[in-house]
């Protein structure tokens, strides 16, 4: 795995990583229904925060030490794991979805009277 504490990471590369990391350290992929139930899990954990921090909820003690970039990585580390196992190129699906969302969207937004 490469370190790249000090350059931009790529889409491209970051499904490389995490591939090199679960091929070395992880053993193997955990399968595509344990990993969305993973997912699932991750995205919990980032909108517990979320509530906490910008909600009205209250941190427990155990919660204190939990940082949103940690769980956001999480969730990002999960994506790549399910599209690596079932054969998604994350950086053209993005290109293809901005696409598509600007497709659409071209106009929709700025007509939106509540973002005004």
């Amino acid at each position: 795995m490469n370190s790249q504490s000090d350059h931009d990471l790529s889409l491209r590369q970051a499904q490389e990583d995490v591939d090199q990391w679960i091929q070395t350290i992880g053993v193997r992929y955990f399968s595509e229904l344990t990993n969305l139930a993973q997912l699932m899990e991750e995205v919990g954990e980032v909108a517990r925060v979320i509530s906490r921090t910008y909600g009205e909820q209250s941190f427990k003690e155990s919660d204190k030490k939990v940082e949103l970039s940690d769980e956001l990585a999480d969730v990002l580390f999960v994506v790549i794991c399910l599209a690596n196992q079932t054969g998604v190129d994350l950086t053209d699906a993005l290109r293809r979805n901005l696409d598509k969302k600007t497709q659409r969207d071209a106009t929709r937004h700025l007509e939106n009277e509540k973002l005004k």
